[in-house]
């Protein structure tokens, strides 16, 4: 995964649309977000407590909104529309990385066999860089927001990002793919369907969050997010029917998707 390549093109797009949009008046708000992710993957056991708990990483990421309601180039508010005045485009490039290990009834204590066996030695990771875009809706005035008529403003988004993701997966039992005998590392849904190379898919996000005025010029904002990938191997793995690397499992519905927590801190610029 070439991150700085990444953060290179963000960057550039960046400057060149800030460049662009002071032109006809726009202006821009930057800041920083950060939180826990909560990756939800062929990790562990659907709808279990302990597994989401578990398999939890954490994020950061840079964001730039584009903010229709005030003109940068004279400071002064531009032209009274609902689009204006209730919409923000927001760009961002963002990093998180989880740890992965099986949780769940499967790999309780009670369980003795050489199934439970493998999967509590099964372990992996993942590294995921997205860059995108989301529209932002502000049901509350943006206008009356900025001038401190209110000190909160709740709003929801809905985006798409281009996802660059890093997965591990490994056995503390010893190399993976060995299946027969007492020596097996690898649960038999799992041979042949695990990856260690790198790779790239997109992803569609929203969020629902709120923002708190805390100075004229900034603001914290507390966020809500749900990302849902087009691949099944952000975590490395993507178990199949026994003989058939075509057909999943049937407990193998979704591919991944992560739930993330973060809390940000922005600044308007002039």
């Amino acid at each position: 995964m070439n991150t700085r390549i990444l953060l290179l093109v963000f960057l550039l797009l960046a400057l060149a649309k800030q460049d662009v949009y002071s032109q006809l008046g726009f202006s821009h708000e930057v800041g920083i977000i950060t939180g826990p992710v909560a990756l939800y993957s062929d990790f562990g056991q659907r709808n279990d407590f302990e597994t989401n708990a578990g398999n939890v990483g954490f994020g950061v990421g840079l964001i730039h909104y584009l903010n229709f309601s005030y003109r940068a180039d004279c400071n002064c508010y531009t032209r009274d529309t609902y689009f204006n005045d209730h919409f923000k485009i927001r760009n961002e490039i963002d990093y998180h990385k989880t740890n992965l290990e099986h949780f769940g009834r499967w790999v309780d204590p009670d369980q003795t066999g050489q199934f439970a066996d493998q999967l509590r030695a099964m372990k992996g990771s993942t590294e995921v860089i997205e860059i995108g875009s989301q529209l932002e809706y502000f049901p509350l005035s943006i206008r009356d927001f900025a001038a401190g008529s209110y000190k909160i403003a709740p709003f929801i988004s809905l985006g798409a990002h281009y996802v660059s993701y890093d997965p591990e997966v490994y056995s503390d039992l010893g190399e993976l793919n060995i299946v027969g005998g007492p020596l097996a590392t690898t649960p038999r849904k799992y041979r042949n369907a695990f990856q260690q190379e790198g790779g790239s898919t997109w992803g569609i996000v929203t969020s629902v969050g709120i923002r708190y005025k805390l100075t004229p010029l900034s603001d914290l904002m507390l966020d809500s997010r749900w990302t849902y990938y087009f691949t099944d191997y952000l975590d490395g793995l993507n178990p199949t029917l026994e003989n058939n690397e075509e057909v999943p499992v049937p407990e193998n519905k979704a591919n991944e998707w992560i739930y993330w927590l973060n809390i940000g801190y922005i600044y308007y610029l002039d």
